[in-house]
C-alpha cells in the first residue's frame, strides 16, 4: 500500500477485530498510514502493547479522542452531556477525564484531543426518530416537519446554559493543561446527532468566548454532512470565520444518514465531497475515521483520489 505520509488513521476502523492494541496498529500500518488518531474505544490493556510501538517509532500519534482510555461509565462516553452537566461533580469529573485524555496526547507525541463537548438531554430518541421518517417518509413530510419542530424547540430552548457551562468547563480544562505544561489543542467535534452541542453558530461562540486559549472545531466532514442533511445548518455555508479554527477533521463521507464510507469510492459520487476539500487542506491534522466495512483497496484508492484533487487545488504536501 502507498505510503499515506502525513495523514492520519483512527482505530475505530479496526479496533473490534482487536484484543491487542499492537495487532491493530500493525494492521493500519499495512495499510500505509504511519500516524494514528487512538479512539475512545481504546482501553488500557490495548496500550500496554501500543506503548512499546510508539517508543520504537514504529507509530506515530495524531491525537486521542475523548474519554481517552475507554472507561466503561456511560455518563462520560461519546453521547452524554459531558461539559454541560449541571451536576457539578459529575462535571469536575469530565474536566478531569478530558485533562488526562491530554497528558496522554502529549505524552504520544500527539498534536490534539477530539472533544464530545456534550448535548441537549431528551427524554426520547429524538435522532433516531427522525432518522426513521427522513428515511421512510422523506425531510419535505409533515411527519418530518413536525418532529424537527419538536426538537428544535426543545434545543433553542436549552442550549444556551449547556453551552455556557461547556465554555466554563473548557476554560478550566486548558487552565489545568497550562498549568501542566500541556502543549497539544483541543478540538470541539461537529457531531452525528442534531440534539448535540455544537452546530456551528455554537461552535463559533465556543471559540470566540475562548479566545487566545487552545481551543478550535474538529471538523468531523461526515457528521456535518448529515447534520446538513437533516436541516440543522449548512455545513459548507456556515463554515465563514471558522476556516481559521479548524484543529483536525475527521475525514469520511455519508451515504444517506450512513457515515463513515471512504470518500467517493463508496458513494460513487467523484464531486459531492469537493466541497469538505479546503476544511481537510487547512486541517493540521488529518484523520481518517471509517467504519469496519471499508475495505483496504477502497480505503487506497479513495486516498488517491482525495490527494489528488487537493494537490490540484495547490496542496503540496498532501502526501
Amino acid at each position: 500500500m502507498e505510503d499515506k505520509g502525513i495523514f492520519s488513521f483512527s482505530t475505530c476502523w479496526n479496533i473490534k477485530r482487536h484484543t491487542a492494541g499492537n495487532g491493530m496498529l500493525q494492521e493500519i500500518r499495512d495499510l500505509g498510514f504511519r500516524r494514528v488518531e487512538l479512539n475512545y474505544n481504546v482501553t488500557q490493556a490495548m496500550l500496554t502493547t501500543i506503548e512499546p510501538m510508539i517508543e520504537r517509532g514504529e507509530m506515530g500519534i495524531s491525537s486521542v479522542h475523548n474519554t481517552f482510555p475507554y472507561i466503561q461509565d456511560p455518563d462520560y462516553g461519546t453521547d452524554s452531556v459531558l461539559l454541560g452537566f449541571e451536576d457539578k461533580e459529575k462535571r469536575q469529573r469530565a474536566i478531569e477525564l478530558l485533562v488526562r485524555s491530554a497528558e496522554y496526547a502529549q505524552r504520544y507525541g500527539g498534536e490534539a484531543v477530539v472533544v464530545h463537548p456534550g448535548e441537549v438531554p431528551f427524554p426520547n430518541d429524538i435522532d433516531k426518530e427522525l432518522g426513521q421518517i427522513y428515511n421512510g417518509e422523506g425531510r419535505d413530510s409533515e411527519a418530518y416537519r413536525s418532529k424537527w419542530a419538536e426538537l428544535l424547540e426543545r434545543r433553542v430552548s436549552y442550549s444556551a446554559g449547556y453551552v455556557q457551562r461547556i465554555i466554563e468547563s473548557l476554560d478550566e480544562v486548558c487552565n489545568r493543561a497550562l498549568s501542566k505544561g500541556l502543549t497539544v489543542r483541543f478540538g470541539i467535534e461537529t457531531r452525528s446527532k442534531p440534539q448535540q452541542i455544537p452546530t456551528l453558530a455554537e461552535a463559533k461562540r465556543i471559540i470566540r468566548a475562548l479566545k487566545g486559549a487552545p481551543v478550535g472545531i474538529w471538523y468531523d466532514t461526515g457528521h456535518a454532512i448529515m447534520m446538513d442533511r437533516l436541516g440543522l445548518y449548512d455545513s459548507v455555508g456556515e463554515m465563514e470565520g471558522l476556516m481559521d479554527d479548524i484543529v483536525g477533521v475527521h475525514i469520511h463521507e455519508t451515504i444517506g444518514l450512513s457515515d463513515h464510507w471512504c470518500p467517493y469510492v463508496n458513494s460513487k459520487n467523484m464531486d459531492f465531497y469537493d466541497a469538505y476539500l479546503p476544511m481537510i487542506k487547512r486541517a493540521k491534522v488529518k484523520v481518517y475515521e471509517l467504519k469496519a466495512a471499508c475495505q483496504p483497496e477502497e480505503i487506497d484508492e479513495s486516498h488517491r483520489l482525495l490527494t489528488a484533487k487537493l494537490a490540484r487545488r495547490g496542496q503540496t504536501n498532501a502526501k
